[in-house]
């Protein structure tokens, strides 16, 4: 028997347990993975707190992970057993084992490692989206990032240096505002000694920034429609500190504003340009040119502890499980 951590009803960071989970052989178009690792994501406290609802009951949290074929079922032929993959798909991959749709599965190049996958599906995915997709960045932009030293704003920082762009983000305290400077930004804002907002407008001489990418969201998103330039875009694609309220749209009239909530999945839905994203996301991290910092490396058993050290903003960069 295989076994992986559940909730049984939505809550804290308690409610997670370590429960064997039923083994089954792959259907048509599945395979079955050993992880080898797994990433741990924001969305996986959203999902555990019941903020997202959730797919079946008693719930497997996490959305990406890494690790090696051992079985497949009819019909797939573009994969083989002992073939090293990754994954994301919003819940499930807090175990041991599982059996996964074929189609989801991206075949891990040489020299990208399961530790680097699993800490990279879903943040430099969502990256990769974010700059390609939601704001095309362009040489010359300048683009501020919220919760610059968190797992995707990393990232971010560094791919938007490749692009030729200017990023500025906002972090909270010394240590995050130095990490977040030797990934890429070209200025940080502390935002726990002043609003960030101003700080924003002198560092671009009052022009404004071309987009704003927000995981942060209700304490964060006033401040960033203040910070755009005329017809710049809102781009928000998280709610660490609670989900939007009270907005309206005649909030985008001042500047003509554009304001998107993007998701993921919705980029990623067919296999053709999931396997494009991917093979972006790879060519960059072995050009050097993104570097996935694993900070925290923990076993399965002890995610509970890395929830709640996630929701207090304790933790940098990205976190992998060790099963």
């Amino acid at each position: 028997m295989t076994h992986g951590m559940i909730a049984r009803t939505p809550g804290g960071p308690e409610v997670l347990v370590w429960s064997g989970l039923p083994d089954r052989a792959p259907g048509p178009g599945e395979a079955l993975v050993r992880h080898t690792a797994i990433g741990v994501n924001f969305i996986d406290i959203y999902y555990r707190s019941g903020l997202y609802p959730w797919p079946e009951t008693p719930l497997v949290p996490g959305a990406e992970a890494a690790g090696v074929i051992e079985a497949l079922g009819p019909g797939v032929t573009d994969l083989s057993p002992g073939q090293a993959v990754a994954y994301v798909i919003p819940t499930g991959a807090y175990r041991q084992t599982r059996v996964v749709p074929a189609d989801r599965l991206v075949p891990l190049p040489a020299g990208i490692s399961g530790e680097t996958a699993a800490a990279a599906m879903l943040k430099g995915l969502t990256a990769q989206y974010l700059v390609t997709a939601c704001y095309k960045v362009a040489p010359g932009d300048t683009i501020l990032v919220h919760a610059a030293a968190g797992g995707v704003g990393l990232i971010l920082g560094q791919w938007l240096r490749a692009l030729g762009a200017t990023a500025i983000g906002t972090a909270g305290g010394p240590d995050k505002v130095a990490l977040a400077r030797a990934h890429g930004y070209a200025h940080v804002i502390d935002y726990t000694v002043g609003e960030f907002a101003p700080q924003v407008m002198e560092v671009t001489g009052g022009r404004g920034c071309d987009a704003v990418f927000d995981s942060v969201g209700a304490s964060t998103w006033r401040g960033s429609l203040s910070v755009l330039r005329r017809r710049g875009s809102f781009v928000n694609f998280g709610q660490s500190s609670g989900m939007i309220a009270g907005f309206a749209l005649s909030d985008l009239a001042k500047g003509s504003l554009i304001a998107m909530r993007p998701v993921l999945f919705d980029y990623i839905a067919e296999r053709s340009e999931l396997l494009e994203r991917a093979a972006d996301l790879f060519a960059r991290i072995g050009a050097g040119q993104v570097v996935l910092d694993t900070v925290a490396r923990v076993p399965l058993r002890e995610v509970a502890g890395l929830h709640a050290d996630m929701e207090a903003r304790r933790t940098v960069g990205a976190a992998v499980l060790t099963t």
